[in-house]
């Protein structure tokens, strides 16, 4: 599924980026319900089953920095438009090699939790799973192209307590063994920006992800 995507996502996580020649790679969607942008540095990957003519032209009739201009607000709007679909923000987006052994937390898989982040992982991933802490929830599933993806939410009440950081670490024990594993934050949630790299997570990257009306 999507293996261009998936063949630099792989790359980008083993540390081998793409050039940062200030290009644009414009691949098709891994699939139906995947459609974004992923910019690494000086080198975007824009996926998306629209003519390529059009994301070049709309890309290039930008005024503003060459290297910003797949993620500038104008063409992600016309992108948005274009497809008819909505967005909630462009993420960090991070990644780190998964851990040997068990998670040193204690942990409860749920079935059928319908937990409101249970309930929008399934409309952006595949095969999801989800552990309890005391505290807290892992949500591991498989997102776009394929890769594994975590997210974590942790009590109010459970807040600056490292608890966070504890459950970013567990995702990595979690991931099926040699598979790397990727998160998004929003850039303003510092909370969680700190959690994700205090347990490892390497960022690579800012991506942006059309979901479906």
């Amino acid at each position: 599924m999507g293996s261009e995507l998936a063949e630099i996502l792989d790359a980008a996580a083993a540390g081998r980026f793409p050039p940062p020649d200030g290009g644009t790679t414009v691949l098709p969607q891994p699939c139906e319900r995947d459609v974004g942008v992923i910019a690494f540095t000086a080198h975007s990957v824009v996926f998306t089953d629209e003519d390529p003519r059009w994301v070049r032209g709309t890309l290039a009739a930008l005024d503003c920095d060459r290297l910003a201009t797949t993620m500038h607000p104008r063409f992600l709007g016309a992108l948005l438009e274009r497809t008819g679909r909505r967005m909630d923000t462009i993420d960090l987006l991070t990644v780190a090699s998964p851990l040997a052994g068990a998670p040193p937390l204690r942990l409860t898989e749920l079935a059928d939790a319908a937990h409101p982040r249970e309930v929008r992982a399934r409309q952006r991933r595949d095969d999801i799973r989800i552990w309890a802490a005391d505290g807290g929830l892992i949500i591991l599933g498989r997102g776009v192209a394929g890769r594994w993806e975590a997210a974590i939410e942790v009590d109010e009440g459970r807040r600056e307590a490292g608890l966070g950081r504890a459950l970013a670490t567990a995702a990595r024990h979690l991931v099926p063994t040699g598979q790397p594993i990727w998160a998004q934050q929003a850039a303003g949630n510092a909370r969680s920006v700190r959690a994700f790299q205090a347990a490892g997570f390497r960022p690579v990257g800012a991506e942006a992800l059309l979901v479906k009306v």
